[in-house]
């Protein structure tokens, strides 16, 4: 199926150019939009009310009480203990250590309907008590005990990841500035820690589309894949490079091309086909392509194997 896939992308004379990520992901900056996000991971979606109960909502849930301060104090707090890493884990690496722990998988459900799962899942039935509380909890069943195995590493440049396209991809729908969705295709372990899971989302642009023409010119789509997301939750940047560029190539050769038969062009990642000239760009959700870090950098992530 792997195969099949790949070779349909290079069989279909598909061009995808990849930019060097040119930013991560932007960080929600204003009270309510950083309110909005914590609540969209946590509910699954933006709450209604007033801003002071909606943070009331989510301290009373994330730690069993109200706080002092501010209301960007306050929201500040919360999204900070829920997402950064800058003085230790943070909230939702621990969860999804946990849940990798419990069930080799992250799934992308709202916090809430994670906990109860897992605790289903382990104990048989849902506890009380705060969120944070709860993933202590669940910490102890995940590892018997012991601390959570999680580790900081460094995320070597060029960096091999396999994806999948989310959603397909064609060149007659598309337009300048479109969004590509696609996933992490498995996970990857490097010296035994899981840096990326398996389905963790990533999102591009389409920076160009060029449509299928008279005298053999394919149709072409240019895509800047930007940044893929680690298991700790930080935003890597991704392009397909040389590396990324062999590593297919080498894949489309095992599948039974010929080396006359593919043409891997161009220095940011342009990648066609000579099979079919004046065709048009048509590949469906799961067609898989590696991507390639495009920097080192320092991340969290799930020791997976006795060091």
């Amino acid at each position: 199926m792997y195969f099949k896939k790949l070779m349909s992308a290079v069989l279909s004379g598909v061009f995808l150019i990849s930019t060097m990520g040119t930013a991560a992901a932007e960080v929600p900056q204003t009270v309510e939009a950083r309110l909005t996000t914590v609540e969209s991971d946590t509910y699954g979606g933006e709450q209604t009310g007033a801003l002071i109960d909606r943070i009331n909502h989510l301290e009373r849930d994330y730690e069993g009480k109200h706080s002092n301060g501010s209301m960007l104090q306050r929201v500040n707090y919360l999204y900070g203990n829920l997402y950064e890493n800058q003085s230790g884990p943070s909230l939702m690496t621990k969860l999804n250590a946990i849940e990798w722990g419990i069930r080799h998988e992250v799934s992308r459900t709202p916090v809430q309907n994670r906990i109860t799962e897992l605790e289903t899942k382990v104990q048989g039935k849902t506890t009380d008590g705060s969120y944070r509380s709860r993933i202590t909890k669940l910490g102890t069943y995940a590892f018997g005990g012991n601390a959570l195995p999680i580790t900081q590493v460094t995320l070597p440049e060029n960096t091999l990841i396999k994806i999948a396209l989310s959603s397909p991809v064609n060149a007659k729908e598309l337009k300048k500035g479109d969004t590509v969705r696609y996933e992490v295709a498995e996970d990857v372990v490097i010296d035994g820690v899981l840096l990326f899971t398996k389905g963790s989302p990533g999102e591009g642009v389409v920076t160009d589309v060029t449509q299928a023409r008279n005298f053999g010119r394919n149709a072409k789509i240019d895509i800047d894949f930007k940044t893929l997301q680690a298991m700790d939750g930080t935003r890597v940047d991704a392009y397909i490079g040389e590396k990324a560029k062999k590593e297919m190539k080498n894949l489309a050769m095992a599948a039974g091309a010929s080396l006359a038969g593919i043409a891997v062009l161009g220095p940011v990642g342009i990648i066609g086909g000579v099979f079919v000239k004046g065709k048009n760009i048509d590949l469906p959700a799961g067609t898989e392509v590696y991507v390639q870090t495009s920097k080192e950098i320092s991340v969290y992530g799930v020791q997976t194997v006795a060091e």
